[in-house]
């Protein structure tokens, strides 16, 4: 406590005594009493109890001051923190609405839809030639590539600035055509050149575009040139071919009907030749 408070305060103590002193005590007394009275040891020792008083309620109404700032704040960030989550929660929301309001994504398709829409194919089938005139058989192989034609007398030459190639069908006189096709020649444009290799060495292999049917499908199919009289099929499916429109049933053979062609057998007399078909063979990539 300062000074001037404590002097204050002894000042208030001695007036309110003497004041008292005065009304208790009969005109005309010593004035020695008096002052015996005011200091009195009983007078410091109230005045120090008053003083230790006040300083202790000063220092509790500090403390509570404080605690109530300490409050203060803490309210105030709880405050934030609850504005800051009020605000993403009202962004979510916001989100949400309009995610609601876009047409949903369209949902995958299944497996089975896709199975569906592709055709199933024996590991040999008929395949026809429109622009050629014939069917030949076909061994459907997943392992090759590229599919190919059993071709012989290959001849390339230049037509126009573009490179071209004449052949021939390369057929043993088992194989499966109509006659007027076997020693036919034929003329295509080259699309590009491949590379194959083999234990025997490596080789370049012109590759045409042909117009093909078997069973529903009927698309140009790209074929390498190569003599394949030696194996038991003149044409190879290769995966190329397969991708995304046909799927293979290694137990199966022949499931779509033979195509038909002038001077051709009709196609419900093609099960007789394939009854001759002999064992698989080991293709040549």
């Amino acid at each position: 406590m300062t000074i001037s408070l404590r002097c204050a305060l002894r000042s208030l103590a001695v007036s309110t005594l003497l004041l008292g002193g005065c009304a208790l005590q009969p005109q005309g007394e010593d004035d020695g009493k008096l002052d015996a009275l005011v200091t009195t040891p009983q007078l410091d020792s109230r005045l120090s109890d008053l003083e230790n008083s006040l300083v202790q309620r000063c220092m509790n109404d500090a403390g509570v001051l404080e605690s109530h700032d300490a409050r203060l704040d803490e309210v105030g960030a709880d405050v934030t923190a609850l504005g800051s989550a009020l605000g993403a929660l009202r962004a979510e929301i916001k989100n949400l609405g309009s995610e609601s309001s876009a047409p949903p994504a369209d949902c995958p398709t299944s497996d089975v839809e896709a199975l569906e829409n592709k055709t199933l194919l024996g590991r040999t089938e008929w395949v026809g030639f429109p622009t050629i005139g014939t069917y030949l058989k076909a061994r459907v192989d997943s392992g090759a590539n590229t599919a190919s034609i059993s071709a012989r007398d290959i001849t390339e030459f230049e037509r126009e600035g573009e490179d071209w190639v004449r052949f021939k069908l390369a057929l043993d006189e088992n194989d499966v055509v109509i006659d007027d096709v076997r020693d036919k020649s034929i003329e295509a444009e080259i699309t590009r050149r491949v590379r194959i290799i083999q234990a025997s060495g490596e080789e370049s292999r012109p590759v045409i575009t042909l117009l093909m049917r078997l069973g529903p499908i009927k698309q140009n199919v790209d074929f390498t040139l190569n003599d394949r009289s030696h194996l038991d099929y003149p044409v190879l499916l290769g995966r190329r071919f397969m991708l995304d429109i046909a799927l293979i049933d290694v137990a199966q053979a022949y499931l779509h009907e033979r195509p038909e062609y002038p001077g051709g057998e009709p196609s419900d007399k093609a099960a007789e030749d394939e009854a001759s078909d002999g064992k698989d063979d080991k293709e040549q990539r």
